[in-house]
């Protein structure tokens, strides 16, 4: 299965809830979770049965991997390795996807969604500790370096933004040096910093039946 190339705001009207995949437009009365708050397809205004367990903890996970653009293959084996490492299997699969090349780029202002910050690394805008990564899923770890490369340096799109991330915040796990426009891992983040809305745990189960 490739990637998902539909309009992704039926994606947050399935989810019932803004997945900000969009960028600038979530943020505006244009977006359809506003204008048509139910669910898309023929059957999306019809009656709504109750969801049972296995309903619930599917819906969590699809909301969880669409937030990220994952893929179900790779978004099973980042749980396989979220289950194998030390701690909280949730916090850690949460952490896994926060690590994510796109997500960090996303974090720190220079995209204004996950999809948009995918295109900057496949396009090779985006260094790490020096070199050119242009994979969305690279993993940075704690103590990396985030650069623009020369021609991220001159992207219009990528100015513009920097001037409202700085309005908007970073996370307190990343960095980011506006005069340099250099950014650094500090740490992994803790799931107080992570602020999707998600539950967690219910992916685990949905894993783990």
């Amino acid at each position: 299965m490739g990637r998902y190339t539909e309009a992704v705001c039926r994606l947050c009207r399935r989810e019932g809830m803004k997945l900000y995949l969009k960028g600038e437009k979530c943020f505006t009365e244009k977006c359809p979770v506003h204008k048509r708050p139910f669910p898309p397809g023929m059957h999306g205004q019809g009656v709504r049965h109750k969801t049972s367990e296995f309903g619930l903890r599917l819906r969590e996970k699809q909301k969880l991997r669409r937030i990220y653009g994952v893929l179900e293959r790779q978004f099973k084996r980042y749980f396989e390795i979220a289950s194998k490492a030390k701690g909280v299997t949730g916090t850690r699969l949460l952490q896994i996807l926060e690590s994510r090349l796109d997500n960090v780029v996303y974090r720190l202002g220079l995209a204004a969604s996950r999809k948009e910050a995918r295109m900057l690394v496949t396009h090779g805008h985006i260094a790490v500790n020096g070199r050119r990564v242009n994979i969305p899923s690279y993993l940075v770890s704690p103590g990396d370096v985030i650069t623009l490369t020369a021609r991220g340096r001159e992207n219009a799109r990528v100015q513009s933004l920097l001037a409202e991330a700085g309005a908007r915040g970073r996370p307190g796990w990343l960095e980011f040096n506006p005069e340099t426009l250099e950014a650094r891992v500090l740490g992994l983040p803790s799931r107080e910093e992570i602020d999707v809305p998600v539950n967690e745990q219910l992916v685990v189960e949905y894993y783990s039946r």
